[in-house]
């Protein structure tokens, strides 16, 4: 008789054996396959709460098929105590596993809201804006010049959640005087700017910042990413250029930025200023005259007269041979590697091709053709004019 119970303890404990086994099987194949949600979601990760609460959070979003499985997986991966703090992008069909290791990993917040102070040539705005799950793209929810309008409650609103992201974006083109001017707008950041940093000295760029972040600190951040792009393009530099130095080459992007807003025509006009380097020729080209004029202090707003066409200033490329003393604005990559990888072409000359600036320009190798260019050019301003 015992050797029976025995016998059948033993097969029970063999059956329990296996079906512990098949679950623990099942347990890891759902915590590692594709989750039942059928959308992208936003999840919000409160300062100080415990993983209970968000797993509970993410089974009543739809996320995960069972709170108590979720938390089991975290605590077997050792990441139940690892928790952060923030606004994370659950994508659709997400895994359990997936999940956790999205709001563990740390790092910057994936969602939620981000407020983006711009500062690009003719003025300045901030956004805020929030994350379409679904589509991944941002969704603009207020925009205000800070200058000029009254905050807006959005702007207060996100401002008071611990979780929204900041970033300050600069326009390839602006000027050191404009960037400084706004950053003492941005009532997040702290400390006082002493001095005007160095025209072109800073790169346009996106930069992260916190609230409480200091003005100088962040401003050397600018700089020192403009060090590194500077020092990247000047050693992959095409040979025979007529620069001397990297600070000739930061001279001339700087021109080359504010001469076109077309990306394909960098190049272009890159080849056209090395070119009339190479000859001996004047630049002549007419934001180097306005900055002359405003010394890169806001915009000109207005037509250049013929007198300041004439004037004598260290930055008339009218008047001066060869490159200005310095910068006329903070140029970008683009127009850094432009100035030192100029196209091949015989091009001396080019004007506008119509009233667009976006249309670009028309290049011309000798005086007759840029003559006619010109002509043409005139011929549209006469018919908007009338």
């Amino acid at each position: 008789m015992w050797r029976h119970i025995a016998s059948n303890a033993l097969s029970f404990l063999v059956v329990l054996v296996f079906l512990f086994g098949g679950v623990l099987i099942w347990a890891q194949n759902s915590y590692v396959s594709d989750g039942p949600l059928d959308r992208a979601i936003c999840v919000q990760v409160e300062r100080g709460t415990t993983f209970r609460r968000v797993s509970e959070t993410l089974a009543e979003d739809g996320a995960v098929a069972s709170a108590a499985m979720l938390r089991i997986g975290a605590d077997y991966a050792g990441k139940t105590s690892e928790l952060k703090a923030g606004s994370f992008l659950v994508p659709e069909g997400a895994s359990m596993e997936q999940i956790v290791d999205i709001v563990t990993r740390g790092g910057a917040s994936t969602c939620g809201t981000e407020v983006v102070y711009r500062v690009s040539i003719n003025r300045a705005t901030v956004q805020v804006r929030e994350l379409d799950p679904e589509t991944g793209r941002f969704v603009e929810v207020a925009e205000f010049n800070p200058a000029e309008d009254a905050v807006p409650e959005a702007y207060a609103r996100v401002k008071a959640e611990v979780d929204t992201r900041y970033r300050v974006a600069l326009a390839e083109g602006v000027t050191s005087w404009q960037i400084v001017q706004e950053l003492g707008q941005i009532d997040i950041l702290e400390g006082e700017i002493d001095e005007i940093p160095a025209e072109g000295s800073l790169a346009p760029d996106s930069y992260e910042i916190a609230p409480g972040a200091n003005r100088s600190e962040l401003l050397a951040r600018m700089a020192s990413a403009q060090e590194r792009i500077l020092a990247e393009a000047w050693a992959n530099r095409q040979d025979g250029l007529p620069l001397q130095t990297p600070e000739e080459a930061l001279i001339l992007a700087s021109i080359i930025e504010k001469e076109t807003g077309t990306p394909d025509e960098r190049f272009l006009v890159s080849s056209v200023f090395n070119n009339r380097l190479e000859q001996g020729m004047r630049l002549q080209t007419d934001p180097t005259v306005i900055y002359g004029i405003t010394r890169g202090q806001g915009i000109l707003g207005r037509g250049i007269r013929q007198s300041e066409l004439r004037a004598e200033t260290p930055w008339n490329t009218y008047v001066i041979d060869g490159l200005p003393p310095t910068p006329i604005a903070n140029p970008g990559r683009a127009s850094i590697e432009a100035a030192l990888n100029p196209d091949e072409t015989g091009y001396i000359f080019f004007v506008a091709k119509t009233l667009d600036p976006s249309d670009g320009h028309n290049f011309a190798v000798t005086l007759a053709e840029h003559n006619a260019n010109v002509a043409t050019y005139r011929a549209l301003e006469a018919q908007r004019d009338n």
